[in-house]
């Protein structure tokens, strides 16, 4: 890593030639997107940190994975125990929707509190 600075000229000032470390091209999801919303009205320390030292993307990007997964896996097994099937899809579409919104609204909790809000 090269510590020679070198400076543009701009009017009467010199200004340094700062350039960001390359970042890996993540998604960040719905899931990252809420993180940041969270981080940057009630933990302003910990996301201008993470902001500052390049890590916010990476966190973000990190934390949506997370969450993905846990959401994916839990309503995957609370559908599983309550008995919301394909069958039940088939033979009546309103209940099982009905089930399927009621399901993902409580992994939704389940994923701002375990998650999102650590």
């Amino acid at each position: 890593m090269s510590t020679e600075i070198t400076y543009t000229r701009q009017g009467d000032y010199y200004l340094p030639d700062l350039k960001l470390p390359e970042q890996d091209e993540r998604e960040i999801g719905i899931w990252g997107q809420r993180r940041r919303r969270y981080l940057k009205e009630h933990h302003k320390i910990l996301y201008y940190n993470l902001l500052t030292s390049c890590r916010l993307y990476d966190h973000l990007a990190d934390i949506n994975e997370e969450a993905e997964a846990m959401f994916t896996k839990l309503v995957s097994q609370l559908s599983e125990q309550e008995c919301v099937t394909e069958r039940l899809k088939a033979e009546n579409q309103m209940l099982w929707v009905q089930r399927m919104n009621s399901i993902r609204n409580r992994v939704n909790e389940i994923v701002f509190n375990e998650i999102i809000y650590q």
